[in-house]
């Protein structure tokens, strides 16, 4: 019998590597997770966790309640409560020992670290500048952790312009973890040329996955006809994956929650396709992605990998005895 020949269009899937998963979200969800096993169901979480449904999703069966506010949880509740990876003002650990509630925190090691070092800033008589997108939930924690009116917010190079601080010659700036590296860059260019001696940070505000990530679809967008980025609306660091394959050469870039969104009509034979996905975006979908696109193309993959991550950050010490099954952590592991 002859073997049948592939009727299937070609298509080269350019995949990118690092994506999906940072150490802080990988934190974050882990000590959920942790919580659920040590004190059982519910465990309270002020906010998404991450910014992924799929992930909130399979939380939440497993008993998590997420809540925007801490005054929506029972009073008298002896569960306790994680605070998101995004950070929060320090008005809710505050509150929460007020309400007499037991909470863990999740915010990212290097969202505390922006903390750090927008409070040495103000230690230090400055004026803090926060370059980041209004509304978003570490902007809000980061502006939360000082005082009122010590900290302003810088979203665009226009915004320099118009920006008037008290002391022109005692300003320091930060920068939300996820934004656009070359966007950034050009902001605290403007900040500089304005403000000759305003004052870096301590250390890279930007994470290293946000920049990693970056990096990759750049190095993999150049002549894609399309550009798929697994992520949520409203995660910042996959909506700059989407721009940044644009801005590379990616001649149309999508961001999917998953495989059913993604815009398949129109894509040539011979076609290349470019895929990577936000620090929130667990590998399970991913992979169904790669499988949505084999269903119709005969593919061949290309892994464009520009760096390796290593990093693995401690959850807090009240849950470092819990021990987690690969079972426990399967509905994001795929």
């Amino acid at each position: 019998m002859l073997d049948r020949v592939s009727t299937k269009p070609s298509l080269t899937l350019r995949l990118c590597g690092p994506r999906g998963f940072c150490a802080g979200v990988d934190r974050a969800i882990q000590m959920v997770v942790m919580a659920l096993k040590q004190y059982g169901a519910p465990v309270y979480v002020r906010h998404e966790i991450v910014h992924n449904r799929y992930v909130v999703d399979g939380l939440r069966e497993k008993g998590a309640i997420f809540v925007k506010e801490l005054d929506e949880i029972p009073l008298g509740t002896k569960a306790p409560v994680i605070f998101s990876a995004h950070g929060v003002p320090k008005s809710v650990p505050a509150n929460a020992e007020a309400l007499n509630l037991l909470y863990f925190d999740a915010t990212c090691p290097l969202v505390s670290k922006v903390h750090k070092q927008a409070a040495r800033h103000m230690r230090l008589g400055r004026q803090v500048v926060l370059v980041g997108h209004a509304g978003h939930p570490e902007v809000i924690g980061t502006m939360g952790q000082l005082p009122p009116g010590a900290v302003d917010l810088i979203e665009t190079v226009d915004d320099v312009a118009n920006y008037s601080p008290p002391d022109p010659a005692l300003v320091g700036y930060v920068t939300q973890t996820t934004l656009s590296v070359d966007d950034t860059s050009e902001v605290i260019a403007a900040l500089k040329a304005k403000f000759p001696e305003i004052a870096d940070p301590a250390g890279e505000s930007i994470c290293y996955a946000t920049t990693n990530r970056q990096e990759a679809v750049k190095a993999a967008a150049a002549g894609c006809d399309l550009f798929l980025v697994v992520g949520a609306t409203n995660s910042s660091n996959s909506k700059r994956l989407v721009e940044v394959a644009e801005r590379a050469g990616a001649a149309r870039g999508q961001l999917i929650a998953g495989a059913d969104e993604i815009e398949l009509d129109g894509l040539p034979e011979g076609a290349v396709v470019g895929l990577s996905a936000g620090a929130s975006a667990p590998e399970v979908l991913i992979n169904g992605v790669i499988d949505r696109l084999r269903d119709r193309f005969t593919v061949s993959l290309d892994l464009v990998e520009t760096a390796q991550e290593n990093e693995l950050f401690p959850v807090v010490r009240e849950l470092r005895d819990v021990t987690l099954s690969a079972d426990d952590m399967r509905f994001v592991n795929g």
